[in-house]
């Protein structure tokens, strides 16, 4: 792998870290592999900005999904390497910092290395005073130099303009193997789907079950903002993926709304991939008002007219079913999972998508 900063400057990286041998890499640039992100117009993005664009057009009366599409939840950096240290230089130009959330979870990178075949989670680069358009860097010593597979998840609820991966000078750095599950699973929700509000990256419900299945994925998660967009449904009905698994019974405006769009927007998706696995979530929780009920009920009758209509891979897990091993203790105010709902929602997902991928 040749080194860029020495042929052009601009690729050179300036940082504190005090390692003389350290040489970073782009993480943009072969061997390394960006996964479930785009990159457009000088940042990483979940989905093309055009498209983000014309999706909040559809209903009027909001603008999340623009200025979400490039909070890059879901999004992960793949490599091998024998370097004996690992570290990241991330140019960040927005940050999410909120009162009900770890900085941790919406700003941090997780660091996964296989052990045996297992990602083994090693490290949580934190950001520490992070402002927006500020960068942070942080690095992590192994014992030895012996080669590695590593993930590197970035922030559910911030932007990467630029990810650097730093190792040691002359380390052996090659490209991981492929997912085995190679088409992703693609989810589109709410801002439980993008990640509010786990502790650190890796937490998300839909990065467990990347790591159980070894599988890719898209994560598509708005928060506040997914209300069943035509423009998303065709977005999505457009990808390549081996499951699809939406929620977004929250982000409704009422339970009308979800009823003129939820079965429209499975049959997009269906009419383009008749055959792939669709599971449908109502909101994870466990104590529903009756406004919670309808719109439970709407989302269960998308699923029982598709059996009737002679589908046979379309899947409806019910909140309960989402948080049953949590109870009503898995949340941080009631909404947004902790770690532990997140684990439950995995646990219940992930089992249905184990038994039909």
């Amino acid at each position: 792998m040749s080194n860029m900063d020495k042929i052009d400057p601009n690729f050179k990286v300036d940082t504190k870290i005090e390692k003389e041998d350290i040489h970073f890499y782009n993480a943009r640039q072969e061997p390394f592999k960006v996964y479930g992100l785009i990159y457009e117009n000088g940042r990483f993005r979940r989905l093309p900005e055009e498209v983000a664009v014309r999706a909040q057009e559809d209903f009027k009366q909001y603008n999340g999904i623009h200025r979400l599409h490039d909070c890059e939840a879901g999004g992960r950096v793949r490599f091998v390497t024998d370097s004996p240290y690992i570290a990241i230089h991330a140019k960040m130009p927005f940050v999410g910092i909120m009162n009900h959330f770890a900085l941790t979870g919406s700003a941090g990178f997780d660091m996964y290395v296989d052990v045996d075949d297992e990602p083994r989670y090693v490290k949580t680069f934190v950001p520490s005073g992070l402002k927006s358009n500020d960068f942070y860097e942080s690095l992590h010593d192994f014992s030895n130099d012996e080669m590695r597979e590593v993930t590197i998840h970035f922030p559910p609820y911030s932007s990467v303009s630029d990810l650097y991966i730093g190792l040691k000078e002359g380390a052996t750095v090659t490209e991981a193997p492929a997912y085995r599950i190679e088409k992703p699973i693609v989810y589109y929700g709410s801002s439980i789907t993008q990640g509010g509000c786990a502790s650190r990256p890796g937490n998300v419900y839909s990065n467990i079950i990347s790591r159980r299945l070894d599988a890719d994925q898209i994560n598509l998660g708005f928060s506040g903002n997914a209300k069943g967009e035509p423009t998303m449904a065709e977005y999505i009905a457009g990808l390549e993926m081996s499951a699809f698994v939406y929620d977004y019974d929250h982000n409704a405006f009422n339970p009308e709304h979800l009823r003129k769009t939820h079965e429209p927007f499975f049959k997009t998706v269906r009419e383009k991939h008749p055959d792939i696995p669709v599971v449908m979530c109502s909101r994870p929780k466990i104590y529903l008002t009756d406004e919670e009920i309808e719109r439970r009920d709407i989302v269960r009758q998308t699923y029982e007219n598709a059996l009737v209509r002679g589908d046979k891979n379309v899947y409806f897990l019910d909140g309960n079913d989402l948080m049953v091993l949590c109870g009503n203790e898995g949340t941080v105010e009631g909404e947004h999972p902790t770690d532990f709902g997140f684990y439950s929602m995995a646990k219940a997902i992930g089992d249905v998508l184990e038994k039909v991928l």
